[in-house]
């Protein structure tokens, strides 16, 4: 477990996020799945985040992020979404006959991954003011 530690800060974030296609369309082959990874690693290196892990299904996208404490989950999303469905469909013709306004549904899946399981962390934290024997 390797932590982030910037001027005031040590870290050490995860987050795992699932983006789905419009009305759940297949519309992911392997060549779209490598183009969006592709994507999506060049963006999240402009935020200084990494692309652990990055595959899915025809209709989704999973992604599990490690990223720095400075940066919003909402604003990396919005990012990999934007860029991602972007680049797709400005080389796959194909793709932009079948989805013309955009690759992505407006939602996403977020959830904080990674450490110590949470009962763990809150056992922890009760127990810090519990006097030792």
């Amino acid at each position: 477990m390797e932590y982030r530690s910037g001027r005031q800060v040590v870290s050490y974030l995860h987050v795992h996020l699932v983006f789905v296609t419009k009305s759940r369309r297949g519309l992911l082959d392997a060549d779209a799945h490598q183009r969006l990874k592709g994507a999506f690693e060049k963006v999240a290196a402009g935020f200084g985040a990494t692309v652990v892990e990055c595959d899915g299904e025809d209709d989704h996208m999973h992604l599990l992020l490690e990223y720095p404490a400075t940066v919003p989950v909402a604003k990396l999303v919005n990012s990999l979404k934007g860029v991602g469905s972007r680049l797709l469909l400005r080389d796959r013709e194909d793709l932009r006959r079948r989805s013309p306004k955009g690759l992505w549904s407006p939602s996403y899946f977020a959830a904080s991954c990674g450490g110590p399981p949470l009962d763990v962390i809150r056992d922890y934290v009760r127990k810090q003011r519990t006097p030792t024997a």
